[in-house]
């Protein structure tokens, strides 16, 4: 009977405390409560946190970056199974109550009464909304009810639909995850759509306490706020006694699911991430900005795979490094270590698992695999792991296991090529690949390393390394706007410098430590000829060649002043190279690369837009007033042709098409026959490549094109070091390039370059450069401008070995 009367006093109090804040309202909201209040129009603009995302051209999400993770929803993308769950749980009369649900305060009241614990709060979703917007979580009368004066102004001005929509959105679900959007995939790795009624149910239960609640933090809470969730389903009629009893027993499986990233391109991700944080600070990260990369998600799959296969080729030629580490097994207590805590302390690298060897015999390893558990390594998947000793040596061959592996042994595992375990090993070697479409310069694919995770250095931008001999077209080009044919006789001889710039005596050599003699400009480049390059560059000096460079977007200021210069001594990234290849992949012309095509904000608005210089070989002859004046007079009498669209930002021939053909077909020659003939492999007629090794073999490079795409592959030591034996560019890169080029020129067919006016094919004698004479059975045919035609093989009156020198006086 007292509890009753408590009940009863507690009831009738609670309801003469609403009846007077009701009688009160109209008056003393206007003097005093309404003025302070915050304006409810602002939550029809309200700007919810949402990170930054990243995707691909093709639509692929890349990256996604900021503190909160939301996937705001509308209203209709919302299961009508979440909202029945959610008002349940938190509000059964959302649709009813006007803000503020008199009858739950009450039914909250006597409850807490009768049981002495808080089973449904009296507060409505429409309060919680006031409070998470608008108000603090402090617990004083005058902000309670400052909460429900502004709940009663929001159910005023917004619809039901508003306000769930924005709950909905906006609550804290635990594990920086606001809103059931990306509550769903942070704990579920799913959208709303894909969930079960157990699953809608644990989320349900969290609003109480996100952070203790949730199915990560405790799965014994989130079971337990689940069941609450479900009972009052089932009180409030929204499932039956079969659904609740099924979804009881479902089992909790909940983890954190990170976004779900599609394609790896970290480094890319990296890049758009600073540029965002430059261009909009802070906000970048909250403001939902939506970027598309020029990335293509088949291009960058691709070249993830060529690196990281080449890189682990590289390595595995230089000898097995040794475990990871080592642990005490079988331990000195039986049943004491917990393989998997043994291992918790390692991480694997791309690719591979780490793995504890827990014995050894004759013919294998039995190996415990972390989060895989036991496996089998068999001899196939070691016997690759000859002991490294230095770059340049390895030990002696093993013959068995244990010659490799000893129990103890923490290791990686990997699949071999047939799918089964096998020892694996993190290449202590890096590298970089990146492909430009050459018509724009838009960045289809960029890798900057072998894992992000271990090294986030973006060697495809941020390494400047010496490009060797893969700059020697560019040296070339020059020579050719310097008075230089591909036929021009150049001696490859011995040469010695006496330069105080070069601080000693300077005596370079070929590649091959020989020397070839007499030699066209177009065999010095297929066969990577150095002496040949050093003295061209000398003939037509070395002002003239940097001022043809600078065309390619290579400023002047990073090209040393000396003779070096012919072999490739500038410090270039990989993405430059491949900018300034695009140029003879496009005809001559400067485009730039660029890696965001555009940005959306949180409301659909594109703030960017990418506006690439384009390659347009078709204008160059035809300006655009000259094109549009040829076309009104082949127009009938009257009428008008369409007026040209010159909103397209056409690059600038910053080298003839002449040029760029006749460097693109000596570039050929190099992958028909030259230093790049592994590319072969690719059974293409239309491409063109330059292979590059710098001093003592620490650099490594490729790079090739054909009319579509341009790629560029680097290999080498972030601490600068060798390479090893014979480790130099057509072993060494070229391999990254012709895995990469094999997806990204599948199903597009061989398509040659067209020559363009001013050139002319003639035949010429292979030993002078001249033109041959009739019935010469050795002659070969070689592509001139219509200027620099040779003259016939019996005119003595110029020489063979260049403009205005003589082969005596070259050096």
């Amino acid at each position: 009977m007292k509890l009753l009367l408590r009940v009863l006093y507690i009831a009738s109090s609670l309801l003469i405390v609403i009846g007077a804040i009701t009688g009160v309202a109209a008056i003393g909201a206007h003097y005093y409560v309404a003025p302070s209040l915050p304006a409810v129009e602002s939550l029809k603009d309200v700007r919810l946190q949402v990170p930054l995302r990243v995707y691909t051209r093709d639509g692929r999400l890349l990256a996604e970056y900021g503190e909160m993770r939301r996937t705001p929803l509308v209203f209709e993308e919302i299961p009508a199974l979440l909202v029945d769950a959610f008002l349940a749980a938190e509000d059964d009369r959302f649709f009813e109550h006007p803000g503020v649900d008199y009858q739950g305060l009450v039914r909250a009241t006597v409850a807490l009464a009768l049981t002495g614990e808080r089973r449904q709060g009296g507060g409505t979703i429409t309060m919680q909304l006031a409070r998470n917007f608008f108000l603090t979580r402090e617990k004083t009368i005058s902000r309670k009810v400052r909460e429900i004066f502004l709940a009663l102004r929001i159910e005023n001005e917004l619809s039901k639909q508003e306000i769930l929509t924005l709950y909905l959105n906006a609550i804290f679900l635990g594990q920086r995850a606001y809103g059931v959007g990306a509550a769903a995939e942070v704990y579920f790795g799913k959208t709303v759509e894909q969930l079960s009624l157990a699953e809608v149910a644990t989320i349900a239960g969290l609003p109480k306490a996100p952070s203790r609640d949730n199915p990560v933090s405790s799965s014994v809470r989130a079971l337990a706020r689940r069941a609450y969730v479900l009972r009052r389903m089932l009180e409030t009629g929204k499932i039956g006694e079969d659904e609740f009893q099924a979804s009881m027993a479902e089992p909790m499986v909940a983890s954190l699911h990170g976004a779900t990233v599609e394609v790896e391109a970290p480094y890319m991700g990296e890049m758009v991430r600073q540029r965002l944080l430059e261009m909009f600070g802070p906000s970048a990260y909250t403001a939902g900005y939506v970027v598309t990369a020029t990335v293509d998600s088949r291009l960058q799959t691709a070249a993830v795979g060529a690196l990281r296969t080449t890189l682990i080729e590289y390595d595995r030629r230089h000898g097995y490094r040794g475990p990871l580490g080592q642990v005490q097994w079988p331990p000195e207590v039986p049943g004491e270590a917990d393989p998997e805590e043994l291992l918790a302390d390692y991480r694997a690298s791309p690719g591979m698992r780490v793995g504890l060897v827990t014995k050894v015999d004759e013919e294998r390893a039995e190996v415990i695999v972390a989060g895989a558990g036991p496996t089998v390594v068999a001899w196939d998947g070691l016997s690759w792991a000859r002991p490294y000793l230095d770059d340049n040596v390895r030990g002696p061959a093993p013959k068995v296991p244990a010659d490799v592996l000893t129990a103890g042994d923490v290791i990686e595992v990997t699949l071999t090529a047939d799918g089964q375990p096998g020892l694996g090993q993190a290449p202590a070697v890096q590298g970089a690949l990146v492909a430009l479409d050459p018509i724009d310069g838009a960045v289809a694919a960029l890798v900057g390393g072998f894992d992000f995770q271990a090294s986030k250095y973006n060697r495809a931008v941020q390494a400047r390394r010496q490009p060797g001999s893969s700059f020697k077209p560019l040296i070339y080009s020059a020579a050719l706007e310097n008075g230089f044919t591909a036929a021009t006789i150049v001696n490859d001889a011995p040469v010695v410098f006496d330069d105080d710039r070069l601080e000693s005596t300077w005596r370079p050599e070929n590649y091959s430590q020989r020397f070839y003699g007499p030699t066209r400009l177009r065999e010095a480049l297929v066969r990577s000829r150095n002496l040949v390059s050093i003295r061209v560059l000398r003939s037509m000096g070395v002002r003239a060649a940097i001022e043809h460079i600078d065309g390619f977007g290579i400023p002047s200021s990073l090209l040393p002043r000396d003779l070096s210069l012919a072999l490739g001594s500038v410090a270039l990234t990989p993405l430059r190279m491949a900018d300034a290849y695009a140029t003879f992949a496009n005809g001559g012309f400067g485009v730039g690369a660029y890696f965001i095509d555009q940005i959306v904000d949180s409301e659909g608005n594109v703030v960017y837009r990418a506006d690439p210089f384009v390659a347009c070989a078709s204008c160059v002859d035809d300006r655009i007033d000259e094109r549009f004046d040829r076309d009104r007079s082949e127009m009938p009498a009257g009428a008008e042709p369409p007026i040209p669209d010159l909103e397209i930002p056409y690059a600038d021939q910053v080298i003839t098409r002449q040029n760029a053909y006749l460097i693109a077909d000596m570039m050929r020659d190099v992958i028909r026959r030259g230093t790049g003939r592994r590319a072969l492999a690719l059974g293409r007629q239309d491409l063109s490549g330059k292979t590059g090794t710098t001093n003592d073999r620490r650099d490594a490079w490729f790079g090739g094109f054909n009319g579509s795409i341009v790629a560029t592959a680097w290999v080498g030591f972030d601490q600068e070091r060798p390479l090893g034996a014979r480790e130099e560019g057509g072993r060494t890169a070229l391999p990254m390039w012709i895995r990469f080029m094999e997806t990204a020129l599948r199903d597009m067919p061989d398509n040659p370059p067209a020559k363009p006016g001013g050139l002319v094919t003639v035949r010429i004698s292979p030993e002078s450069g001249r033109l041959a004479r009739a019935g010469e059975v050795d002659a070969i045919f070689e592509t001139f401008r219509l200027d620099h035609v040779p003259q016939p093989a019996e005119d003595k009156t110029s020489s063979p070995y260049g403009p205005e020198e003589e082969e005596d006086s070259i050096f």
